[in-house]
């Protein structure tokens, strides 16, 4: 299954898989006023790749299901909840 997939202009670390390059029939227009313009980023073959942040049987099943796939960045990683959860530890 080979898909197409961009990069927000809008949104650091957000990705949208298509499966068909430039065809954006099947994404919401309200997701693509947050989306921005989409800038190529590259063409994959989801049989043969595994992919970095995401599970690749997700993005086949949402493709198949909705037509695209949004992937948002991770969450920001909270230094200050980690530092008490080590004091916390330390203490027992």
């Amino acid at each position: 299954m080979l898909c197409s997939i961009y990069k927000s202009s809008k949104k650091e670390g957000t990705y949208l898989y298509i499966p068909k390059r430039d065809d954006f029939s099947q994404v919401p227009d309200t997701l693509m006023q947050m989306f921005g313009k989409p800038v190529f980023v590259m063409l994959v073959n989801l049989e043969k790749r595994q992919l970095a942040l995401v599970d690749v049987e997700k993005v086949k099943a949402s493709l198949d299901e909705q037509g695209f796939f949004l992937q948002l960045p991770p969450p920001p990683e909270n230094l200050l909840e980690q530092h008490k959860q080590r004091k916390a530890q330390t203490k027992h």
